[in-house]
C-alpha cells in the first residue's frame, strides 16, 4: 500500500488515511497487520510521529511531525484546541439545518468530559427503500466540526441526537447497518475528515490541508442520491 500525500514539508507530513487502516499497533485490534505509521515511516525513509488519531474506520486527513520536538508543538496546539478540524459524515434521517451538541461524554475510566460538536446540514435525501414502518429512507449529509477532541465524540455525539452515522458500531443503528449490507453491499462507517487547519509550529503560516472524500463515501454519495458535498 502506498498511501497519498496531502501536505509535506520538512518538519511536517499529512496523508490521506482510509477506512481501515490503524493509525498505530494496538492492542484493540490484534488482527491489523497493517498501520499508516509504518507504512508512512517506509514510504519517505524516516522515522514519524503521528500529532493526532482518526478512529480505524474514519478516513481523511491525517497529520504527521518528522521530529519529537514539532510533535510536541503540534500536539500543544491540538490540546489548546488551536487547530480546526471539518468533518463530512451520511447519518440516518433529516438532520436540523444546524446545531450544537453540547453534551458531556464519560472515558472508559468514567471520568466525564466536557464534549462540544458544531454541525449543519450539506444536503438531505429520501429514497425509495422500505424501511421498518417506513416506505422510504431519509438521509442527510452533515459537516461536523468538533470544538473538543474527545474519544468517539462525533459518532457519540450523533447517537444522542438520534442521527446516527452510517455503518457505525457500536454507537450507530444496527437496523440501518443491516439495510445498507443488504441493499448496498456497504460495511464502512460514513465519517471522512475532511480538512485540517493549523498555524504552523515552525513558520507561523496559515495550513489548510484537505482530503477529498473517496472510495465507499463517494459510491454511497452517489447511492442515495446527494446532490452536493462530494
Amino acid at each position: 500500500m502506498e498511501l497519498q500525500i496531502l501536505f509535506e514539508d520538512e518538519f511536517l507530513i499529512a496523508i490521506h488515511k482510509p477506512n481501515g487502516l490503524l493509525v498505530h499497533r494496538t492492542k484493540i485490534a490484534i488482527d491489523a497487520e497493517e498501520f499508516a505509521l509504518q507504512i508512512l515511516r517506509d514510504q519517505i525513509g524516516q522515522r514519524v510521529f503521528p500529532t493526532h488519531r482518526l478512529d480505524r474506520k474514519t478516513s481523511g486527513v491525517l497529520l504527521f511531525a518528522k521530529d519529537e520536538e514539532t510533535n510536541r508543538e503540534m500536539q500543544m496546539q491540538f490540546m489548546e484546541q488551536e487547530v480546526s478540524k471539518t468533518y463530512k459524515s451520511i447519518v440516518r434521517g433529516w438532520t436540523e439545518d444546524e446545531g450544537t451538541i453540547d453534551y458531556a461524554l464519560t472515558t472508559d475510566k468514567g471520568k466525564v468530559q466536557d464534549a462540544i460538536t458544531h454541525y449543519k446540514t450539506v444536503d438531505r435525501t429520501e429514497i425509495d427503500l422500505p424501511n421498518g414502518k417506513f416506505s422510504t429512507a431519509r438521509f442527510s449529509l452533515v459537516e461536523l466540526t468538533p470544538e473538543t477532541g474527545r474519544m468517539h465524540q462525533l459518532r457519540k455525539h450523533l447517537a444522542h441526537i438520534f442521527h446516527p452515522i452510517i455503518g457505525d458500531r457500536p454507537h450507530g443503528c444496527n437496523k440501518q447497518n443491516k439495510l445498507f449490507l443488504e441493499h448496498f453491499s456497504m460495511i464502512e462507517m460514513m465519517l471522512h475528515a475532511e480538512n485540517l487547519r493549523f498555524k504552523h509550529p515552525k513558520t507561523g503560516e496559515a495550513i489548510l490541508v484537505q482530503s477529498e472524500i473517496q472510495g465507499e463515501f463517494k459510491r454511497m454519495l452517489g447511492e442515495l442520491g446527494f446532490s452536493k458535498g462530494s
